[in-house]
């Protein structure tokens, strides 16, 4: 018996094109891998078998029995099994397991459909199709709730947020996704629960943010995020930086950016974390910067050091791989370039392999007064004409400094000229 399940069916009701199929089976792991040559299972957290159509995967789940800890099981240290933090278990004799807060840190334990529902999260999410007879089984209500537009946990919630803390967040993505309105006892624990996120594994957390900004509700995202307080949770120095400049144009430059990304989505363009987190730490990068003497702005010294130092307190949180967490030093590393090109010097920034991030930075950074308006028009405009036309471009070049740089309060502070040409990212 197999049924499709989750956000498909949930999609499917909206007249939204589903983004994949999910199925839920009586079938163990092992017997789906016999039924099919090209799967694969994964998972140690939760099994799962994954099938492989050409590009697509169908993710099939066995049906498991309820997970409220039960007397045989013992509370486990506060770590994730699935991401290597914590001894091996014993497969046939822990197939459950928790930790001392109640988050469940492994969940093979197999039952029927009439349990598994109880053990999905949000009751939108927890309808089964059965493609036997073209019918929809809803234990728990969701065809209404979704009708209302309305998001609502399966359980008590408090106890469902304990049990896996991520659920927070994705309250706050399907709010954002869908436009759902939170049920009020949904919501109600967040406030107070939103701190057991610090015990959810950094890899963890940096996937959930990809699928928060990188999915075409960015900018929907982060709002939700600072009005639910979870921001502060997931990026402490992020969230601190905006608490602390209202309505900065920085805070302009970040949902505008989000907006262009999701709009990229939407357009089924490519998208990098890189850009991403170029885009979230850009407040905490420029306070590091203007708390340097004026005059050190714009060394590039000051603008890796203050690089490194704000996603090193992001990684406190998520973890970054290092190709992304380098992407955004060179992005920044080259505003400088671009806002003081040095004649026919520039024509090979034109190569760098982050230019594209890069000048994508700098054109939101003069749309919002942060960055020479005019420079930005130069680089479009080296791209349009022919080889001939960029070299006498890059030949007129006086090399002058140019306008002073912005705080990230708007506005331009008075300076000497410094004796590097760079200029600050701020």
């Amino acid at each position: 018996m197999g049924f499709l399940v989750g956000g498909c069916v949930r999609d499917l009701l909206l007249g939204l094109t589903p983004k994949d199929f999910d199925v839920a089976t009586d079938a163990l792991p092992e017997e789906v891998k016999k039924l099919f040559r090209n799967c694969r299972l994964v998972g140690r957290r939760f099994r799962l078998a994954h099938v492989f159509f050409g590009r697509e995967t169908i993710e099939v789940a066995t049906f498991r029995a309820t997970s409220a800890p039960s007397q045989g099981d013992e509370p486990l240290p506060d770590t994730d099994p699935e991401d290597g933090e914590a001894p091996e278990l014993d497969d046939e004799s822990t197939t459950r397991a928790f930790d001392a807060s109640g988050r469940i840190l492994r969940d093979n334990v197999y039952g029927t459909i009439d349990e598994d529902v109880w053990r999905r999260d949000f009751t939108a999410n927890a309808l089964y199709y059965n493609i036997a007879d073209f019918s929809i089984w809803d234990y728990v209500g969701g065809v209404e709730d979704i009708a209302a537009r309305r998001l609502r946990l399966i359980g008590d919630p408090e106890t469902r947020y304990r049990e896996d803390p991520v659920r927070m967040l994705r309250a706050a993505r399907f709010e954002a996704k869908l436009g759902f309105e939170l049920d009020p006892d949904t919501a109600r624990p967040i406030t107070t629960l939103r701190e057991l996120l610090s015990a959810v594994p950094p890899a963890r957390l940096f996937d959930e943010t990809l699928k928060l900004f990188l999915t075409g509700h960015g900018a929907r995202s982060f709002e939700v995020l600072r009005r639910r307080g979870l921001l502060a949770a997931l990026l402490p120095s992020v969230d601190s930086w905006f608490v602390s400049h209202p309505g900065s144009l920085v805070e302009k430059l970040l949902l505008q950016g989000l907006r262009n990304t999701d709009a990229r989505v939407t357009e089924d363009k490519p998208v990098t974390p890189t850009f991403l987190f170029a885009l979230l730490l850009y407040g905490p990068i420029a306070a590091i910067i203007e708390a340097t003497p004026p005059e050190r702005w714009h060394e590039l010294a000051t603008i890796l050091d203050a690089c490194d130092q704000a996603v090193r307190e992001a990684q406190t949180h998520i973890a970054i791989p290092k190709r992304f967490a380098l992407g955004v030093r060179e992005m920044f590393a080259l505003q400088p370039r671009l806002e003081h090109p040095r004649g026919r010097r520039a024509l090979r920034v034109l190569e760098h392999p982050r230019f594209r991030a890069g000048y994508d930075l700098l054109l939101l950074r003069a749309e919002f007064g942060l960055a020479p308006p005019e420079m930005a028009s130069w680089w479009t405009r080296l791209q349009e004409v022919t080889p001939a036309e960029r070299e006498r471009m890059a030949d007129t070049l006086t090399g002058e400094t140019r306008a002073p740089p912005a705080s990230p309060r708007g506005g331009r502070r008075r300076r000497r000229r410094p004796k590097s040409r760079a200029a600050a990212p701020t």
